[in-house]
């Protein structure tokens, strides 16, 4: 039996009011309040909170899913008050939900079972970096900011960028991406070892206690099992990642094209070229527009490309003549580059706001956004096709993407007090996902399955796949306890 579990009218999450306000904490019984006693007795007073409050703060992330607090949320400092939480948590069968800075797009932290939300935000070391070796440790109250601040001075830096402010090991656990993944890869080939507590308390290492080589062919990829799992297998409280040499020149450019295919065409041409390149980004005419009324800015509205390279001064010279030649065949126009930092800053501005902007086209509204990834080479098919249905459905949704690895994004911007819209966007959404499944894709490059897409998950892998998964989280978490009811 879960303690702490609410009264059946509550525990849907259909039925649910928004922000939980209706959901009421009781700490009436003495089982509860022996629970709470015992997670004191570990983290202390001020490391464990019951305040509405603070369990609103951790019940959301930036989805659109409505907030489903915990009933408890604690604030552990080390592993080893994470490990004895979680033994108590195991011991009283409570639900686990770890919490990083809740930037996920998912409802990956709703408690839907209530429960106790770890909030890792105390635990903020940078613990082991080896200049020589490229590497480093962090905890999970890390970010990803916070850890390129730290290596300022030492000529490294850590290039998986997801946009917000996450920490690294919450980007573990989800698998993300980002803006520089066409040429750095994703959360997935960047860590190296993770520290993992499980349900029971157990503390593991998946590639073994301090290790840390560039590759290894030992055994099972356990490392690999825990990114992406989206805490529905344990805690990742380190994660030790791979680091790069700052490269010696950037430089960005931004390119106008007189159609969606073309500027995709590109894409694909200046990658099939072997051209190196750091960030090439997609934004069709409704998000330039967007962006150049929210920034004022001035960019002719028409599909647009934005790149950057990245390299020595001579090797740039070699790739933005081979990437202004394919540009220019596929009726490119409208060059401008960017050299210095404060420039290169002025011309991603665009990119980087994309999804205020959107917001910004409909005051008042709320935004979703679409997650899809194809082979590359069908990128320019599903994005035609997508504008089609964004038309015929009368929907706003600019397009915003990293297509250089045939990932993209639609701002789904809707009035969720418009039931007619609220299902024009819900299935519409399916639609995508599903013709993105019909061409070898994926439902989601970047942001995971959380709650929304549980059932394409099963429709993208299939059935058996599905009954593999549910064996290892059988086996790792056989009460169910860590994050339950997301993924699977």
């Amino acid at each position: 039996m879960i303690l702490f579990r609410h009264a059946l009218r509550f525990s849907s999450p259909r039925l649910q009011l928004a922000c939980g306000r209706c959901r009421r904490y009781s700490a009436k019984t003495g089982a509860v309040e022996r629970v709470i006693s015992e997670l004191r007795s570990v983290s202390g007073d001020e490391g464990v909170s019951v305040g509405l409050a603070v369990r609103e703060q951790h019940g959301r992330d930036e989805s659109v899913h409505r907030c489903q607090p915990p009933d408890v949320v604690v604030f552990p400092r080390s592993v080893d008050e994470v490990s004895a939480l979680a033994k108590i948590c195991h011991h009283h069968q409570l639900p686990i939900i770890p919490f990083g800075t809740g930037t996920g797009l998912e409802g990956g932290v709703g408690a839907l079972q209530g429960g106790v939300c770890f909030s890792l935000r105390k635990m903020d070391q940078v613990l082991d970096l080896h200049q020589e070796d490229f590497d480093v440790t962090v905890e999970p109250g890390v970010t990803r900011k916070g850890l390129n601040s730290y290596l300022r001075d030492t000529g490294l830096w850590f290039p998986v960028d997801p946009g917000a402010d996450a920490s690294l090991c919450g980007m573990a656990a989800t698998s993300a991406s980002g803006t520089n993944a066409v040429r750095y890869g994703t959360m997935r080939e960047n860590v190296l070892n993770l520290e993992v507590v499980l349900a029971d308390g157990t503390v593991l290492h998946t590639a073994g206690r301090g290790r840390r080589p560039r590759k290894t062919s030992a055994g099972y990829n356990l490392t690999n099992l825990f990114v992406g799992s989206e805490g529905t297998l344990g805690i990742i409280t380190k994660t030790t990642l791979r680091l790069y040499g700052i490269p010696e020149s950037m430089v960005s450019a931004v390119c106008s094209f007189p159609s969606v295919q073309s500027a995709v065409d590109s894409t694909v041409q200046i990658l099939q070229a072997g051209v190196p390149i750091a960030r090439i980004e997609f934004l069709d005419d409704v998000m330039i527009n967007a962006c150049n009324r929210f920034n004022n800015l001035s960019y002719a509205v028409t599909p647009t490309l934005f790149l950057e390279f990245h390299g020595s001064s001579r090797s740039m010279e070699e790739q933005v003549s081979i990437t202004e030649e394919i540009t220019r065949d596929n009726g490119g126009s409208d060059f401008a580059w960017a050299e210095d930092e404060e420039s290169r800053g002025r011309l991603w501005k665009a990119r980087h706001d994309a999804w205020y902007a959107a917001l910004a086209l409909r005051p008042g509204c709320k935004a979703y956004s679409t997650d899809v990834c194809v082979p590359i080479s069908r990128l320019p098919q599903i994005i035609v096709e997508t504008k089609e249905d964004l038309i015929s459905n009368n929907l706003t949704g600019p397009i915003a993407g990293h297509v250089g690895d045939g990932n993209f994004h639609c701002i789904m911007v809707l009035d969720p007090n418009d039931p007619d819209e609220v299902e024009r966007v819900h299935s519409f959404t399916e639609r995508l996902a599903r013709r993105a499944l019909a061409m070898d894709g994926t439902c989601t490059g970047e942001h995971g399955i959380g709650l929304g897409k549980r059932a394409l998950l099963r429709e993208e892998v299939g059935p058996l796949a599905i009954e593999v998964m549910k064996g290892l989280k059988a086996t790792l978490d056989p009460k169910n306890l860590m994050n339950p009811g997301k993924v699977l």
